[in-house]
């Protein structure tokens, strides 16, 4: 589509390190996806829109433990919790 990406793919940054595999739609993520840190780290799975994180997703300390897990908004947190990292509750956010 206009020689944007549509589907399935994958970025990579300049060393060509994988940093996200997931869903486009016209160019921009869009769908589930996975982002990567430089070190080939999990660092967030979930849901796009229009280039932002949107819908459900889960946050990773760079430790492959869970950060965050619940809902965002337009690239915020909005609806979940927040963990330390022992796993420990710290926060709940309810809509933002």
């Amino acid at each position: 589509m206009n020689g944007k990406r549509n589907g399935k793919g994958k970025e990579y940054n300049e060393d060509e390190d994988l940093i996200y595999e997931g869903e486009y739609l016209k160019g921009k993520r869009n769908g589930m996806g996975k982002e990567y840190s430089y070190n080939g780290k999990l660092i967030f799975e979930g849901e796009f829109s229009n280039g932002e994180k949107h819908g459900k997703g889960k946050k990773y300390f760079y430790n492959g433990k869970l950060m965050f897990e619940g809902g965002y908004l337009n690239n915020k947190r909005w609806n979940g919790k927040g963990y330390d990292e022992n796993g420990n509750i710290i926060y709940e956010l309810v809509n933002g």
